[in-house]
């Protein structure tokens, strides 16, 4: 009597996985009917469907995206709490790193004959919107409690690429704003540097004003935020009030870029070429400034 050795290969009545013809599979696609193996499985509504109908689900179905364009980000705002925690861990290394170095490399300040401070380094104009004052600890908690509330408001709305325009374009606004309307260095005099995201928090202060009336929403209490911000800048010294006016306007014009495109194929396009626009706007001011 001789015995036969078992095949390896399923028969020809066992249903087999499409994409993998060497496993046998009693489960079958919702969608299309198939049957598939646990690998080529995903849950459904209803059952599974196979790893096909699900790429092709996703091909064909249109991307979900916010009246302003961006694409809808469900979850936690992870463009706000990236920047907070930027923010956070450039505070700590300004403690631990001596002879205040961070600030050095990253910090701003208003120069004519010192350009290592920005003239010929211009990016500082953004990355001191990253540092804070050590003296003065309400300075990075305010702006980020203002960063924390603000963002989950703006993000959604106007999705996260946008977002992260909107508030890096600000920040350069908020320095520019410190360029125009204070003194430029002289030798001789002392060297007032700025630092601190509260241009950039100005700058959604604006975005948000314009964004409210932009869906008819009520403002007063912005004007109202934005009033008392705007005199505690004033009467407060050491608070740059120049930044907070730079950021608050180039936030706004970065706002009626995204609010007032009309939809469409185009809008995204539309919407990138007009926040360059205002980047060169803000590139012509520092050149007009810096070449007096």
């Amino acid at each position: 009597m001789s015995y036969g050795i078992p095949s390896a290969e399923p028969s020809a009545q066992v249903p087999v996985c499409p994409r993998h013809p060497d496993r046998p599979s009693y489960v079958r696609c919702q969608r299309c009917g198939r049957p598939a193996c646990p690998d080529c499985q995903r849950a459904a509504a209803v059952g599974f469907q196979c790893v096909d109908c699900v790429n092709e689900t996703r091909r064909t179905t249109p991307e979900v995206r916010t009246v302003y364009g961006g694409a809808v980000a469900t979850g936690k705002p992870m463009v706000t709490f990236g920047i907070i925690a930027v923010c956070a861990v450039l505070y700590v290394l300004q403690w631990l790193i001596p002879n205040d170095a961070v600030y050095q490399s990253l910090g701003f300040a208003n120069i004519y004959a010192e350009p290592r401070y920005g003239q010929f380094e211009p990016w500082r104009m953004l990355t001191a919107a990253f540092l804070h004052s050590q003296g003065f600890i309400l300075h990075i908690a305010l702006n980020m409690y203002m960063l924390w509330a603000f963002g989950q408001a703006l993000e959604p709305l106007l999705g996260r690429a946008r977002f992260l325009a909107l508030y890096l374009i600000s920040a350069i606004g908020g320095s520019v704003g410190y360029l125009l309307l204070t003194p430029l260095y002289q030798p001789g005099l002392p060297l007032y540097g700025v630092v601190g995201a509260s241009g950039a928090i100005f700058g959604l202060f604006g975005a948000m004003l314009l964004v409210q009336r932009h869906r008819g929403g009520d403002t007063r209490q912005l004007w109202v935020l934005i009033a008392i911000n705007g005199v505690v800048g004033f009467l407060i010294p050491q608070i740059a009030w120049q930044a907070h006016l730079g950021g608050l306007i180039t936030g706004g014009l970065c706002a009626a870029v995204l609010a007032y495109t009309p939809r469409g194929r185009r809008q995204g396009l539309i919407q990138a070429a007009g926040l360059v626009a205002v980047l060169v706007l803000l590139a012509v001011a520092v050149w007009a400034r810096v070449s007096m």
